[in-house]
């Protein structure tokens, strides 16, 4: 299925499929056999398509995790889970529609679930405020896996953030201190966290949902600690450079697996997850029950050890000896 909205890369697969549209046109207009050539053309495009989406780029996997019509929280909810109920406000200061939380059934049990959301129209967008969210947010997070931890339910966060807010407002409201908290509280919960990354995954915007025991990550998605714009912004003031310096923030699905950021990647329809919302929260729902049924029985202290342990364990340490006192140290 062709997209409205295209890539510069993608260009080549659009004029073949518009050469078959015409082709397909041409045949029932004049009422000739035209079935060899659309079958000739439409094995080109399936080979080009093969090649384009199988090496993309990092910049090119970026633009597609950004994707309009790519599903969002909300969309996933709606193909994943059942009988779900949205919670609001994070009873300090109001709610904040960037963050959708609420409880639900997964295969007939309950879990909390919680995700950054986007709008569709620039309408929903500036409700949802492009999936920025405020520290309301974040404390609204809280506290509905704090209501998980209570009754022994699962959570699970979605991840589709360009970054937490960076306005006057949510400073004013104590935006780093919202993040922070999470960061500690989430460490400590004593059900298992479960975290998707099914867009862009910014800095600690979406690490404020995501210290979990696992963390699974879409196959165009990306997750990194600054956006190549903000990085380049930074560095070079040159916004040429996006796309080298994107690669070497190694942000993609397959350098994060590679460096043990993320645990495993949920494979998406050729293209993206945009060509099928339900073929890939299909692909979500498998990989999630696989997850959740190894936290059967398990108890809460493990739980957190391996919360814990999953973290401490990111990045590669060398020992070395110190020159003053002979005593081991640790370089990261």
């Amino acid at each position: 299925m062709a997209m409205a909205i295209t890539f510069n890369f993608e260009q080549p697969i659009v004029e073949i499929d518009k050469r078959i549209e015409e082709l397909k046109n041409s045949a029932q207009e004049q009422n000739i056999d035209l079935s060899e050539q659309i079958k000739t053309f439409e094995k080109t495009r399936d080979e080009l398509k093969q090649k384009i989406y199988g090496s993309l780029s990092s910049w090119q996997c970026i633009q597609i995790a950004r994707h309009p019509q790519r599903p969002y929280s909300k969309d996933y909810i709606k193909l994943i889970f059942e009988n779900f109920f949205e919670l609001h406000g994070d009873r300090r200061f109001g709610d904040d529609p960037a963050i959708l939380c609420g409880i639900a059934e997964f295969d007939a049990k309950p879990v909390a679930v919680i995700g950054h959301q986007k709008g569709r129209t620039l309408e929903e967008n500036l409700d949802r405020n492009f999936g920025m969210a405020h520290p309301e947010g974040y404390r609204k997070a809280m506290r509905v896996m704090r209501l998980a931890e209570k009754f022994n339910r699962p959570i699970i966060t979605f991840i589709d953030t360009p970054g937490a807010y960076p306005g006057i407002a949510a400073e004013e409201r104590g935006q780093a201190e919202a993040i922070a908290t999470n960061l500690r509280e989430m460490s400590s919960i004593k059900v298992p966290i479960i975290t998707v990354i099914i867009g862009e995954g910014g800095s600690g915007g979406a690490l404020g949902i995501g210290v979990s025991n696992k963390v699974l990550c879409l196959e165009n998605s990306y997750y990194s600690v600054i956006s190549p714009e903000g990085c380049v912004a930074i560095l070079f003031r040159d916004g040429s450079a996006v796309a080298g310096v994107a690669d070497a923030l190694k942000l993609t699905s397959k350098d994060l697996l590679k460096l043990k950021v993320i645990d495993e990647i949920i494979k998406e329809p050729l293209g993206g997850a945009h060509y099928s919302h339900d073929k890939t929260a299909t692909n979500i729902k498998t990989i999630l029950s696989k997850y959740l049924h190894i936290y059967n029985g398990v108890s809460s202290r493990k739980i957190i050890q391996e919360r814990y342990l999953r973290f401490r364990n990111i990045g590669i340490y060398k020992e070395a000896l110190s020159k003053k006192n002979n005593k081991k140290i640790k370089k990261k």
